[in-house]
């Protein structure tokens, strides 16, 4: 399938629901992105593409590196001079497997997606940025994760100013995605502490992001607190990441990429 230029789109996009390559789909889905922080195209990966990526990775989920922590909202060291029920200081809980980029297959349709033109100028639309690349490496470009029962992603404020996900398996229960947006403005210095605590204590409303297997999502994450609830049941939650951003050359640092991967290549 073409765009309007002529470019190939990658096959595993539904380009009948999303007209990826027309700027007035795009336009639509900047409006959308902007209102709410958080954008869900809903089967924009084919179902057999999905299938596809799920039988390859399913079965090497006893490869992936994974890791357990406890850390504060912030990702960021404990602050010595707050008290320990500082919501600063507050700790919660991550676990996740995943298998990194150089793990994936060189014809995954994930990276048939990921590398695809109009798909990344489709991305720069929607974002409201000039420019979208790779990770420099070999491991964080795309990576595929799993949550088996009772692993999740404890409450927290990325660091990159947008995420790019797409679910590949959906658990029996359990992995949902919850977030409070514009809980903080992280550009003047706002943490909203009184907020955050009431978050973890659960006195603060939270948003629900449904999404299905092959939906997109694109969420601003900065400023949003947003977790996933432990997965349920006997089924692997599954969740591609594709990583990118808004410069050229950038890389983890080592310690990094041994905290997400155990090892640095």
């Amino acid at each position: 399938m073409a765009d309007r230029r002529g470019q190939l789109i990658a096959p595993a996009i539904d380009v009948v629901r999303h007209a990826i390559g027309d700027q007035r789909y795009a336009a639509s889905c900047r409006a959308q992105f902007d209102a709410r922080g958080a954008l869900v195209l809903h089967g924009f990966f084919r179902r057999e593409a999905i299938e596809r990526v799920v039988r390859e990775s399913a079965h090497r989920e006893a490869e992936a590196f994974y890791a357990r922590s406890t850390h504060n909202v912030y990702l960021t060291s404990s602050n010595p001079d707050l008290g320990l029920d500082h919501p600063f200081n507050l700790q919660v809980t991550s676990s996740k497997g995943l298998i990194a980029d150089d793990q994936i297959p060189a014809d995954s349709p994930l990276r048939e997606i990921y590398h695809d033109p109009t798909f990344q100028m489709f991305l720069c639309q929607v974002l409201g940025i000039d420019e979208i690349h790779p990770y420099a490496g070999t491991l964080s470009s795309i990576n595929v994760h799993f949550a088996s029962e009772g692993m999740e992603l404890g409450w927290h404020f990325d660091n990159s100013s947008f995420a790019v996900t797409m679910l590949l398996q959906a658990p029996e229960g359990g992995g949902v995605f919850e977030y409070v947006p514009n809980l903080r403005d992280a550009d003047v210095g706002d943490m909203a502490y009184a907020r955050v605590g009431a978050v973890l204590t659960g006195d603060e409303p939270v948003e629900t992001l449904h999404f299905d297997p092959g939906d997109l999502v694109l969420f601003r994450g900065r400023n949003a607190l947003h977790r996933v609830t432990p997965t349920e049941g006997s089924i692997t939650r599954m969740l591609v990441v594709f990583a990118f951003n808004d410069q050229p050359g950038v890389e983890l640092s080592e310690s990094a990429l041994l905290t997400f991967y155990g090892r640095t290549n």
